[in-house]
C-alpha cells in the first residue's frame, strides 16, 4: 500500500490512488472503479474530476475510458504548479505584516503588566531582499553558517557573475568542511565554457550536480531551515524571499527533492579533468599585478616603461586567458589563481 507520496504536490490519497490505478491499467474505464478501489463513489468522482483538469488524466478511444498522462510530464507540471503556489503563499505573507501592528496593540498590556510579549521575526517569517548587494552579501552569509548541506534550482548562466565568483571561496570553504553541496542546472548551459568549468571543480571538490532540460524556477535551501527564492521567478533583479519556518522550508525541501530525483546526473565528460589552465607571461603578470595596484592605464603603462597601446594589449590577453569580461572580474579570477 501506498502512502501518500504525491501529497507534496498537493494531490490527496484518493486522486494518488486512483491515478496509479490507471497507470496499471491504461485506457481503461472509469466506470466502477471506485468498487475496485474500495473508496466511495462521490470522493472517486471528485477525484476523478480533479485529476483530469490537472491534465493526469486524459480521455482514451472510447467514451468513459481514460489514459494516463507520463509521470515525467505529471510530476513536472505539478512541481512547478506547487512552486508557483508556494511564491503566492510566500508573498500573501510578506504582505500581511499589518497584523503585526494589530497584534502588538492586543498584547501591549500583557507586555506592560509584565506578561512575555511574542518573539516576533525570529526563527519564523519571511523577509523580502530588494537590493542587489544586500542579495548578494545575505547569500554569501547563507553559504559561510552552512553546516549540513546547501541545495538548489539554478538556472547556469549566473554562473558567469561576479557575485558568485566572489562567492564561490566561501562555498569551496564549506565543501571542505563537510557542507553537502547539490545543485540542479538546465543541461544546456553546460554548453559554456565558464559554466562548465565551475560545475568540474564543484564535482572535483566533493558536490553532486545533476541536470533537467529546462527549469522555470530557481530555489536554494540551507541546512533545511532557510529557503531563498526570486520575488518574480523569472527576474532575480526584482529581488529575493528569504524564507524561515519549519513548514514552509519543509516543503521547498520537499519539492526540491522531487526535481532532484527527476534530474540526469551530469554526463561522463565534464567528469573528466579539465583541460590545464594557460599560464601568464612575466609581461603579462607585470600588467596584470599593475592593473590591480593603480586605476590609470597611463600610470602603468609608465610604470612599467611601455606603451599605453602596448599595455592595453597585454590587459586584453590577460582578460581572455582568464575568461573574464571585466577588469574587474579579471583581479578576483587571478586572486583565486593565487595569481596576484
Amino acid at each position: 500500500m501506498h502512502t501518500n507520496e504525491m501529497g507534496v504536490f498537493g494531490v490527496s490519497p484518493a486522486e494518488e490512488q486512483l491515478y496509479r490505478h490507471f497507470l496499471r491499467n491504461p485506457d481503461s474505464p472509469s466506470e466502477g472503479v471506485h468498487v475496485k478501489l474500495g473508496v466511495d463513489r462521490h470522493e472517486t468522482e471528485e477525484a476523478m474530476a480533479r485529476l483530469i483538469r490537472l491534465r493526469l488524466l486524459r480521455p482514451g478511444d472510447r467514451p468513459g475510458w481514460f489514459i494516463p498522462v507520463d509521470p515525467e510530464q505529471v510530476v513536472a507540471r505539478l512541481t512547478e504548479m506547487r512552486l508557483r503556489e508556494m511564491y503566492q503563499e510566500i508573498q500573501r505573507l510578506t504582505q500581511s505584516r499589518y497584523v503585526l501592528t494589530t497584534l502588538r496593540a492586543e498584547t501591549a498590556a500583557t507586555a506592560e503588566g509584565g506578561g512575555q510579549a511574542g518573539a516576533y521575526g525570529g526563527e519564523h517569517g519571511v523577509e523580502e531582499i530588494d537590493d542587489r548587494d544586500a542579495l548578494s552579501n545575505r547569500m554569501e552569509e547563507l553559504v559561510f553558517f552552512a553546516r549540513e548541506e546547501i541545495a538548489s534550482v539554478e538556472p547556469g548562466f549566473h554562473l558567469m557573475s561576479e557575485a558568485v565568483l566572489k562567492r564561490r571561496a566561501v562555498e569551496w570553504r564549506a565543501l571542505k568542511r563537510g557542507v553537502r553541496r547539490r545543485l540542479v542546472l538546465p543541461a544546456d548551459t553546460l554548453r559554456h565554457p565558464r559554466v562548465a568549468g565551475h560545475v568540474r571543480e564543484l564535482l572535483a571538490r566533493g558536490g553532486e550536480v545533476r541536470v533537467v532540460e529546462e527549469i522555470s524556477d530557481q530555489l536554494a535551501v540551507y541546512d533545511g531551515r532557510v529557503a531563498l527564492m526570486p520575488k518574480d521567478p523569472k527576474n532575480l533583479d526584482e529581488g529575493a524571499l528569504l524564507v524561515r519556518g519549519r513548514g514552509l522550508v519543509s516543503t521547498l525541501s520537499g519539492l526540491f527533492e522531487k526535481v532532484w530525483e527527476q534530474a540526469e546526473d551530469v554526463s561522463v565528460e565534464l567528469r573528466e579533468p579539465a583541460e590545464p589552465e594557460p599560464e601568464l607571461s612575466e609581461a603579462e603578470l607585470r600588467v596584470l599585478r599593475m592593473m590591480c595596484e593603480v586605476g590609470k592605464d597611463e600610470t602603468g603603462a609608465r610604470d612599467l616603461g611601455v606603451s599605453v597601446r602596448t599595455y592595453r594589449r597585454h590587459i586584453a590577453d590577460v582578460l581572455r586567458i582568464l575568461g573574464a569580461s571585466t577588469r574587474a572580474q579579471a583581479a578576483l579570477l587571478a586572486r583565486e589563481r593565487g595569481w596576484v
